[in-house]
């Protein structure tokens, strides 16, 4: 990648709504996004029978079911989302749950894959997701070491290649929590790209993770942090995702390349300061 890929993680904040979708993508681009993404889920696979009869007080209904069952857009909106991405002229693709969601999101052609933190130990999923042979970033939250080496080795079996996420798995995540000195050691350790999923309230982080390294960046973005969801309020509304790709983007001109001169604006300088 010739500049840091950033990816504006619309997940679920569109709340099941394809108008609120298309404003998200919409924001994304007017940003300088790379990409937007989502979260494919087929909810009586990834959740027993139990949990979705659970009671759960939602604008659509009172059990998990009927929130969940809001929240996933169907195979005709996901089409409506790819054409919607192809004329605004920006990338998509989700994160698939389960083996049935990833079987769907191939019939969409698209060039990237993800794993969210969450299935980082389901390890069929992995396979199926590395044979394909797509670049895709996998979320380390959640996880030790162990788990770690473990999707790594699948992906270099196949010689997938991949962009590992440091990532914590709090929503939102308090600062102190962050730890992106995580960025060095995953690089350090796996020798590989690396890069950053935030789930905090303030662009800076994700600044600086691109400033130790990051080559990638995923952020939640919401039309309104104070909407119904469980990721709103770890989410950038426009104006904070605004700040963090401006920000970023103009990253490498502030660093510069390390070499130490005399500009030429600095000579008139030392005519009139130095007298000595």
């Amino acid at each position: 990648m010739d500049r840091v890929f950033i990816i504006a993680e619309i997940g679920h904040n569109a709340n099941g709504d394809i108008d609120n979708a298309k404003k998200l993508i919409d924001m994304a681009v007017e940003c300088g996004c790379d990409a937007v993404k989502f979260q494919k889920r087929t909810i009586d696979v990834v959740y027993t029978k139990e949990y979705l009869e659970s009671p759960r007080e939602s604008p659509w209904g009172t059990t998990q079911r009927e929130q969940k069952e809001q929240l996933e857009f169907s195979r005709s909106e996901y089409s409506q989302i790819d054409m919607y991405c192809k004329k605004r002229g920006i990338e998509w693709f989700a994160s698939a749950w389960d083996i049935g969601s990833q079987l769907f999101l191939r019939g969409f052609n698209l060039k990237y894959n993800k794993i969210a933190s969450a299935m980082l130990t389901n390890i069929p999923l992995l396979e199926m997701v590395a044979e394909e042979r797509k670049l895709t970033f996998i979320s380390t939250g959640m996880s030790n070491f162990g788990d770690i080496d473990k999707a790594v080795s699948i992906f270099e079996l196949v010689r997938c290649p991949f962009i590992l996420m440091h990532c914590v798995a709090a929503y939102p995540c308090n600062k102190e929590d962050l730890n992106l000195l995580c960025i060095k050691t995953i690089r350090d350790r796996y020798g590989c790209a690396v890069g950053y999923s935030g789930h905090e309230v303030s662009p800076r982080p994700s600044v600086t993770a691109v400033t130790l390294g990051a080559i990638a960046i995923e952020r939640h973005i919401t039309l309104d942090r104070a909407m119904y969801g469980s990721d709103q309020a770890a989410s950038l509304e426009k104006r904070g995702l605004q700040i963090m790709v401006d920000s970023i983007r103009e990253l490498p001109t502030i660093l510069g390349d390390g070499v130490k001169r005399i500009l030429p604006e600095e000579l008139g300088m030392m005519e009139k300061l130095r007298y000595w």
